[in-house]
């Protein structure tokens, strides 16, 4: 099962599907113009179903078989961009004010679509299979949003697969492993009240950015102190803002980061002694502090027959030697979470080869990553439905 022939020949056509979705990036449920252009390709492949708005702005094709009924197979990508100013000076770059394709959603859309069209013109397969592509990944639970919507009762959706580039493994390989294979997020933000004063009389004020600086390194020793060193976790502080001026001393300072984990377990003892040591930063220093922390997307776990399944798929699509089975699980997070939480099914890597990194600026999603990623679709979907 190497690289489909058909999908090989619609490489261009689906290159430029995606080019044209990357100069019209739209930021978490507000992907208007995505949803509409994703729907009107599905229904341009005759689709059987195409059902927008689940999920307040995401899409659902459904693609019946010719083999008569059976169950239903759910494959999903991700539409939404970045709140990122592009830099990437490419023809297609976005057209949209700090806005761009940084993550590859765009890449992942037009793979899908490929995915579709083929299948609706072959059906070779019984059953059917659901084609979702989900607003709102970066940040705002928009895979939860069709879940709690619904979509898997109404489509009887009884497994799910997902599909992500990663840059730096090279084009026509995939990795994947069983288990957790991205991060639970979680993300804090910390207010702290002092005294203002003169920035030359420091004894009569009490400096929140003093008090700021001993909390933030005081989180680090969470992963080094309290944390067993063979778990995972992530405590970072991506945020701080306080003060205008040279010579003046802030009344307040706020700052906020991210926790990162693989198990529950160890995210609830990272919340504990976040709150425990900025408590007992600010007591030491006579401060007042508040704290939020706003629990986000779970772990992204892995079922162990649907991985062993998408394994023997991509080595199929891509030979054995280039299907990593065994990687490192990734600290970031991915809402296919809430997917995988609803039904047993796996989520892959795909090789973006040597690019830019994700969330990154200069980033582009690369379209010799089509045909691997567009063929794996197929033979996951005509497999896992064959007759």
């Amino acid at each position: 099962m190497p690289i489909l022939n058909r999908v090989a020949e619609m490489q261009d056509e689906i290159a430029g599907w995606r080019r044209h979705l990357h100069t019209i990036p739209e930021i978490l449920y507000d992907v208007h113009k995505t949803s509409a252009f994703v729907a009107e390709r599905l229904r341009e492949f005759g689709c059987d179903e195409v059902v927008t708005g689940i999920g307040r702005t995401g899409v659902v094709g459904i693609i019946r078989g010719r083999q008569g009924p059976g169950a239903t197979v759910g494959l999903r990508a991700d539409m939404d961009a970045l709140p990122l100013s592009e830099i990437t000076g490419k023809p297609w770059a976005s057209t949209h004010p700090n806005a761009m394709h940084a993550c590859g959603h765009d890449g992942h859309t037009a793979m899908l679509l490929g995915a579709a069209k083929y299948l609706a013109e072959t059906r070779n397969f019984k059953g059917a299979v659901a084609v979702i592509f989900q607003p709102a990944e970066e940040g705002g639970a928009g895979g939860k949003a069709m879940v709690d919507d619904g979509m898997m009762e109404r489509f009887g959706i009884s497994r799910v697969f997902g599909m992500h580039n990663m840059p730096g493994l090279p084009v026509g390989q995939f990795a994947i492993r069983p288990g957790p294979i991205m991060a639970a997020t979680s993300e804090f933000t910390i207010r702290i009240k002092g005294r203002g004063g003169h920035a030359a009389q420091p004894h009569k004020s009490i400096d929140p950015i003093v008090t700021a600086a001993t909390m933030i390194s005081a989180l680090q020793t969470i992963r080094s102190r309290t944390i067993d060193p063979v778990e995972a976790i992530v405590v970072s502080v991506t945020k701080i803002h306080a003060g205008d001026a040279y010579n003046i001393i802030p009344e307040e300072l706020e700052f906020a980061g991210t926790i990162r984990t693989l198990k529950k377990e160890v995210a609830e003892i990272a919340y504990e002694r976040v709150r425990a040591i900025c408590e007992g930063v600010a007591a030491a220093a006579g401060a007042r502090v508040d704290i939020d922390i706003d629990v986000n997307y779970p772990v992204t776990f892995n079922h162990a027959g649907e991985t062993d399944f998408a394994v023997r798929i991509a080595q199929g699509v891509a030979g054995e030697p280039n299907v990593a089975t065994g990687i490192q699980p990734v600290m970031g997070g991915e809402d296919f979470s809430y997917m995988l939480e609803a039904r047993p099914g796996a989520f892959i890597f795909v090789g973006n080869g040597d690019t830019a990194g994700l969330h990154n600026p200069a980033y582009d999603f690369n379209d010799e990553a089509i045909p691997a990623g567009v063929s794996y679709w197929v033979r996951l979907a005509e497999t896992a439905l064959a007759a």
